[in-house]
């Protein structure tokens, strides 16, 4: 039992011996620890200078409530209309805002409705933004204002011009935000750019475009109906059925005034993007604190291996 505690006693010992020949070797090689730090500090604050100010422009959104329309009637006409022969659409909507979630985060949605409202250089040339005069500023290696040109260097796949499939990439890993609260409902888009005027212009401009694609979209599947509707009634020789198909024809006709009169048709603002005066990012107090850190771990470690590689040599 004895001779257990002194083996216990002696790797104390032996440990607290370690620490302090490791404290030991660091106090000497304090200056270099000190100096390396330095430097690695100094090139974490010229780095966080250079990064630009990003703006980042938020709209809390909430679904707007779908009307039943024809898909409401038809549950209850369908059965009716079929002993007549006549097949009515069916209607599977599960919400546009769902499907909208989704679409605002596609290739096709940025593509027909994105890139087409948005200047490209904004989105893929940008290298500094000037607040006193609220203009962008290019990068020449990429794109020529003056000549209006792209200049920039490629290699396949890319081309010339940024295509929409590359430019997409680029909007939504740069740019593009958009989160659901599955608790409330609620969603939160956002844009992040150089620009606080173009973070809220493109914020603005996907709000609009999702709300008027499933504007358009509804409505030419309820113009196709009501066409259809009317095509049935002439068809049809049985008063009974008529008259379930003018009453499928009013609930559609009401749907077709409810698209047109509803601006904010899938998504309205709980709270509108705002013209953010303050950046989001760069954090440039954390960025010279880890740079710091990384100077510190660096520096211990060379003090460290010098150390003891340089005895290993002697012995």
């Amino acid at each position: 039992m004895q001779e257990k505690n002194s083996n216990k006693n002696a790797d104390d010992f032996h440990n607290e011996i370690d620490l302090l020949e490791i404290f030991g070797i660091l106090f000497q090689g304090k200056w270099i620890i000190a100096t390396l730090t330095s430097f690695i500090s100094i090139i974490g604050v010229i780095y966080s200078l250079f990064l630009p100010n990003i703006y980042e422009s938020k709209a809390l959104l909430v679904p707007v409530s779908a009307s039943s329309g024809i898909s409401g009637a038809l549950g209850g006409y369908s059965s009716l209309a079929g002993l007549a022969g006549i097949s009515l659409p069916s209607s599977g909507d599960d919400g546009n805002s769902v499907k909208a979630t989704h679409k605002i985060s596609s290739l096709s949605f940025f593509e027909n409705n994105i890139l087409t409202n948005i200047n490209l250089p904004d989105l893929m040339a940008v290298k500094s933004w000037n607040s006193k005069t609220n203009t962008l500023i290019f990068d020449k290696n990429i794109y020529d204002v003056k000549a209006n040109t792209w200049v920039r260097d490629y290699s396949y796949p890319k081309q010339q011009i940024p295509t929409p499939q590359e430019s997409f990439k680029v909007f939504k890993k740069e740019h593009l935000s958009f989160t659901e609260d599955k608790k409330t409902g609620f969603s939160t888009l956002s844009i992040k750019h150089q620009s606080p005027y173009i973070a809220k212009q493109w914020t603005e401009l996907v709000v609009n475009e999702v709300n008027s694609f499933y504007r358009q979209k509804d409505k030419l599947e309820s113009e196709k109906a009501a066409n259809y509707l009317n095509q049935q009634i002439s068809m049809t020789g049985l008063s009974e059925i008529k008259q379930v198909l003018a009453q499928l024809l009013q609930e559609e006709t009401k749907k077709l005034t409810l698209i047109e009169a509803n601006q904010f048709y899938v998504f309205d603002y709980i709270d509108p993007p705002a013209l953010m005066e303050q950046k989001s990012e760069p954090n440039r107090v954390l960025i010279c604190i880890m740079f710091a850190l990384l100077g510190g771990i660096i520096s211990t470690l060379l003090v460290l291996l010098r150390h003891y590689i340089f005895n290993e040599k002697l012995h």
